[in-house]
């Protein structure tokens, strides 16, 4: 039953006995007096606790043999929010907002504690009263995933969709986006969008609306300040730039990855300063005018998913490699060892790769510099063998780029043009 969701054994025999369920709000008296909303728990949480959100957003675990008393504050019935209309300001810009998941584009249900999506501009605007006053925001939702479940498949879905706004009257469009293959998502969009005539932003959230650290609202602010000012083009990721709540970074979608597992500013340009940085009203612009060279707009929304990284590591089993050749995938990505190496073991299974005209492609587990295969004996054996080195592109970025060569082209040596040509900044100076 949803009302007890998450509780069994002596948990939910607790609850039911004090006639609690998950979203009262209540007054618990054990070491200390707590007052909050019980909330949901793990399907496979144990059976001895209840968990309680505080009033400053934070969830604590509750052992019911160390509870003196419980009572409920009061009759908690679902909060009805009322939506109000958005009036459109005359002569504001319009954004569409395309939703795909995440937690950026979320609200807290005060029933339940628990996040739920924001669907339409008007909850939006009650979520983040502040856009309404820079943006007219139209929103839509286009799926609704956590990021670690979007797929190539999906990337299809999005770039399709903001292509239908190729020529529309909106200023630029935001994606709300999972933080943890963002930057996949951002690299396929430069790609398969690039030229796209005004900027395409994806923003998503470390922390969870229901935080008192979010940073949710912060960085949607952040988004739409940096479209309305900037009169740039191009993909870009937005996030928090440090831990000042001020300072927000614009990071070019294809030169950005996450770096952190759950700081604020986990986001970082690899290589170099953002794009621009957006502290309250002011917009600091660290790229040159020509930055982004495709002034033609000719989208190419294809790719192919038989591409694989391999990151190389010493007692790597080249058996794994022939595998990968007899599965028939077409491009290959080392992550190789500084300037870009890999052991000789592998030598024969790279050779048998590129003789049945795999793409091979070489990046560096460092995270920062340039792939040089000329400067050893080793890089220039791999030369030999077939091996493209890919300058400083980012692996994941090197990945999806070659998804996307294969998914536009089946001949080798125009592939390995295409993956050598500076098409959305992905390769930096």
């Amino acid at each position: 039953m949803s009302e007890y969701r998450g509780y069994e054994g002596n948990s939910l025999e607790f609850l039911k006995a004090n006639k609690i369920a998950v979203g009262d709000s209540v007054k618990i008296i054990a070491d200390i007096a707590y007052s909050g909303i019980i909330m949901p728990r793990y399907e496979h949480s144990d059976d001895k606790h209840i968990v309680l959100k505080l009033k400053n957003g934070y969830n604590v675990g509750l052992e019911i043999a160390e509870i003196k008393n419980i009572e409920k504050n009061q009759d908690t019935e679902k909060i009805i929010e009322k939506s109000e209309r958005i009036e459109k300001i005359e002569g504001l810009p319009k954004i569409l907002l395309l939703s795909t998941g995440g937690t950026i584009a979320s609200k807290v249900d005060y029933r339940t504690g628990s996040v739920t999506p924001v669907l339409t501009a008007e909850e939006l605007n009650a979520s983040v009263p502040e856009l309404a006053k820079i943006a007219n925001i139209d929103a839509e939702v286009i799926f609704s995933e956590y990021s670690e479940n979007i797929q190539p498949e999906h990337w299809l879905q999005i770039a399709k969709k903001i292509n239908e706004y190729s020529k529309s009257d909106y200023a630029g469009i935001i994606i709300a986006h999972g933080t943890d293959t963002m930057h996949y998502t951002s690299s396929f969009l430069s790609f398969a969008l690039a030229g796209f005539s005004i900027p395409i932003v994806l923003v998503g959230s470390q922390r969870s609306s229901d935080r008192a650290s979010s940073d949710a609202a912060l960085n949607l602010i952040g988004a739409t300040k940096f479209i309305t000012t900037s009169n740039t083009k191009g993909v870009y990721v937005v996030m928090h730039h440090d831990e000042n709540d001020e300072t927000i970074a614009c990071h070019i979608g294809t030169r950005v990855r996450k770096n952190h597992t759950s700081k604020r500013g986990a986001f970082q340009t690899i290589g170099d300063n953002p794009a621009f940085i957006i502290a309250e009203n002011q917009i600091q612009k660290n790229i040159k005018e020509d930055f982004f060279k495709i002034n033609e707009f000719y989208p190419r929304i294809n790719l192919d998913t038989k591409v694989v990284l391999v990151k190389y590591h010493p007692g790597y089993d080249p058996g794994l490699l022939e595998k990968i050749i007899e599965m028939g995938y077409k491009g290959i990505i080392f992550e190789g060892t500084g300037l870009g190496h890999i052991g000789r073991t592998m030598y024969d299974s790279v050779k048998k790769a590129n003789e049945k005209g795999i793409f091979l492609g070489m990046t560096s587990q460092c995270i920062d510099g340039r792939v040089r295969m000329t400067v050893y004996e080793s890089g220039r054996d791999l030369l030999n063998l077939g091996i493209i080195p890919l300058e400083n592109m980012i692996p994941e970025v090197a990945l999806v780029k070659t998804m996307w060569a294969i998914g536009n082209s089946r001949n080798i040596e125009e592939i390995k043009k295409i993956m050598l040509r500076n098409i959305a900044s992905e390769i930096s100076n």
